[in-house]
């Protein structure tokens, strides 16, 4: 019970103050692009949605490496073999979610462009 009404006054902060924060026509980043807002973060989520998951992967993944090894010590070297190559594995796919973020972030124009789309230089 105490779990969903923590979802119920999570989606209600969410989803009912974001209409008071709304700004009309006639603001300054009138003539702003959304693309740009969603490109920026789309490449800050990559990063932080692929460290998280890397790291959760990681951690589960030497957890049944050792509970291996405790239940069978003779097959350790194996079992550490294979960890290394399947934490290789995790850590690569970190790294092309870095290498896209990094690909994203390129696609941004500069602060001087930004400034004079929103109409403030």
């Amino acid at each position: 019970m105490v779990k969903r009404l923590y979802l119920i006054s999570g989606l209600v902060a969410v989803f009912a103050t974001s209409s008071a924060f709304a700004e009309g026509s006639g603001g300054a980043a009138a003539g702003f692009p959304t693309w740009l807002s969603a490109l920026a973060l789309a490449s800050g989520f990559a990063i932080a949605l692929a460290a998280f998951g890397g790291a959760l992967a990681q951690g589960r993944a030497a957890a049944s490496a050792l509970e291996g090894v405790a239940r069978n010590p003779g097959a350790g070297g194996r079992i550490q073999t294979l960890l290394i190559l399947g934490l290789a594995l995790i850590e690569s796919l970190v790294i092309y979610a870095l290498v896209i973020a990094f690909m994203l972030q390129a696609k941004l124009p500069s602060v001087e462009v930004i400034l004079k789309m929103m109409g403030l230089e």
